[in-house]
C-alpha cells in the first residue's frame, strides 16, 4: 500500500533530522522524504500537520501473560495497546506459563500474535529451564527460532555457578542476556525501597544495596564471560556509575530504566495504594534525578514502560500483598514528553532511547526515518491533552497509579512495517 504522512514534524535520531517533511512510503519500506517520487500515487494520506513524525517505540520487556494469565491480558490485548501507544515492536519476557523456555512455546506465541492488528512481537526465552535457576535453557534452540535475547524473568538465580554458565552458554550463541540486578536475599522480603517513607508506612523495604550487590556480581561474571547483556529497570543512581565503569574495561552491556521510576519516586506511595507496588521498586527524589540525568546523557541507552498488566484482585490487597507491576503503555508516551516539556530530557535523545537503543539492543534493523528505511513509524500530538481512565486505557490491564490524571501528548497513528496498525478516530 502507498502512503503519503503529509506535513509533520519528521524527529529521527539516526539521521539528527528535525524538520517538517512529507513521508512517502510504498509496501513496508519509506521510498522518499520531501519531493514527491516519479509517478507516485497514495491510496492513503495520513494529514500530520501539527504532529511529530518518528521511529516506532521499541519494548525490551513486557509482560503479555498469553500464555497462562489470560484473565490479566492477552497477546492480543497487549499488541494492540502497544500499537495504540506507538510501539512497533514489543518483547515478550519469558515468565508465561507455559514458561518460554522452548521452541514450541515460541511458535505458540508467534501463532498468537499472526492476525493481530498491532505491534510485532519478539520473545525473550528463558535463561533457565522454567526459571527454576538450576539448569540451562535449550539458548541455541531458543536463538535458532528467533529469540532475541535470554533472560530469568525476575525469578532469583541464587547460584551463582549456574549465572557463570549460562553467561559463558550465551557468549558462544552471540546472545544477549537481560538481567534484572538484585541480591534476592536482601530484597526477598522487601515491597518497596527501603528509607525513610518505608519506615513511615511500616512496609518492609528492599535496600538500594540489593541492586548494587547484585549488579556487582553480574558485572564480575560478564568480565569473565564476554557476554553482552542489558540490564533491565535500573532503579538507583548510583547503579550508572557501575554500569559506566564497567564499559569503559570494554564490557559490552547496555542498560535502562522505566518511565515510572523517572516519574514518581518513593515519596508519591500514598494510603497503602499496591498501584504503586512495582519491582523493582520507585526509589528516592536523589534516585529519579540522577536516572534521569543519566538517560539525557546516554548513559542510560533504554527507555522502558515496563509493561506489566494485571486484573483488579491482583491490586486489591494490602500493599506488600499485592502483584508487583504497573500497567505502562498507555501512559509511556505522556510521561516521557513530560521529562521534555520540564526541560528534563531533550526531544531527540527520548526518541533515540525509545525508538532508536532499544532496536539496537535486540538487534533489530536501525529504527530510523530515512530512504529505504522500515517503516515502521509513531504519528504523535505533542499538545493533545486527555484523561488517564480505564475506558482512554487500551490495555486489559488498568494496574496504573496515574489513573485519573491529565495527560499532554497522544499518538494519532502508528505504521508496522508501512501497514497501519492504528489510527485515532476524529
Amino acid at each position: 500500500m502507498k502512503i503519503t504522512i503529509s506535513g509533520g514534524r519528521v524527529v529521527d535520531p539516526v539521521s539528527q533530522r528535525d524538520e517538517v517533511v512529507d513521508v512517502f512510503i510504498d509496501g513496508d519500506t519509506i521510498i522518499g522524504l520531501g519531493r514527491t517520487p516519479a509517478g507516485f500515487k497514495p491510496a492513503r494520506v495520513l494529514d500530520a500537520k501539527g504532529a511529530i513524525v518518528c521511529p516506532g517505540f521499541t519494548e525490551v520487556g513486557a509482560r503479555l501473560r498469553e500464555p497462562g494469565a489470560e484473565h490479566k491480558a492477552t497477546i492480543a490485548s497487549e499488541l494492540e495497546a502497544a500499537a495504540a501507544n506507538g510501539f512497533t515492536t514489543v518483547c515478550c519476557m519469558p515468565d508465561t506459563n507455559p514458561v518460554i523456555d522452548t521452541p514450541a512455546v515460541v511458535e505458540l506465541v508467534n501463532q498468537r500474535a499472526r492476525g493481530v492488528r498491532g505491534a510485532r512481537v519478539r520473545c525473550i526465552g528463558a535463561l533457565t529451564h522454567a526459571l527454576g535457576g538450576s539448569v540451562l535453557a535449550e539458548m541455541a534452540a531458543l536463538k535458532e527460532i528467533g529469540c532475541v535475547g535470554v533472560a530469568n524473568a525476575g525469578h532469583p538465580l541464587r547460584d551463582s555457578n549456574v549465572l557463570k554458565n549460562a553467561l559463558a552458554y550465551a557468549a558462544t550463541l552471540d546472545l544477549t542476556v537481560f538481567l534484572d540486578a538484585e541480591d534476592p536475599w536482601l530484597s526477598a522480603q522487601g515491597c518497596m525501597h527501603e528509607g525513610a517513607v518505608s519506615t513511615r508506612l511500616g512496609l518492609p523495604g528492599i535496600p538500594a544495596a540489593a541492586e548494587l550487590i547484585g549488579l556487582g556480581r553480574d558485572l564480575v561474571l560478564l568480565e569473565d564471560s564476554g557476554a553482552r547483556a542489558h540490564f533491565r529497570t535500573l532503579t538507583c543512581g548510583r547503579s550508572i556509575k557501575y554500569v559506566n565503569n564497567a564499559r569503559k574495561t570494554g564490557l559490552e552491556v547496555s542498560a535502562s530504566v522505566g518511565i515510572a521510576h523517572l516519574s514518581m519516586s518513593d515519596e508519591d506511595i500514598a494510603r497503602f495504594d499496591g498501584h504503586f507496588h512495582v519491582r523493582p521498586p520507585l526509589r528516592t527524589r536523589r534516585d529519579r534525578a540522577r536516572l534521569i540525568r543519566g538517560l539525557a546523557e546516554g548513559q542510560v541507552e533504554v527507555l522502558t514502560a515496563h509493561h506489566e498488566p494485571h486484573d483488579a484482585d491482583a491490586k486489591a490487597g494490602p500493599f506488600g500483598a499485592t502483584a508487583a507491576g504497573i500497567s505502562g503503555f498507555d501512559s509511556f508516551l505522556p510521561s516521557m514528553m513530560s521529562l521534555v516539556e520540564a526541560g528534563n530530557l531533550d526531544l531527540m535523545r527520548a526518541i533515540d532511547a525509545a525508538a532508536v537503543q532499544p532496536a539496537r539492543v535486540i538487534g533489530n534493523p536501525p529504527a530510523t526515518i530515512a530512504v529505504d528505511g522500515l517503516a515502521d513509524i509513531c504519528v504523535f500530538d505533542p499538545a493533545e491533552t486527555w484523561q488517564l481512565t480505564a475506558d482512554t486505557m487500551w490495555s486489559r490491564g488498568k494496574n496504573t497509579p496515574l489513573l485519573g490524571r491529565n495527560m499532554r501528548g497522544r499518538v494519532l497513528a502508528t505504521l508496522v512495517g508501512g501497514r497501519i496498525v492504528f489510527e485515532r478516530k476524529a
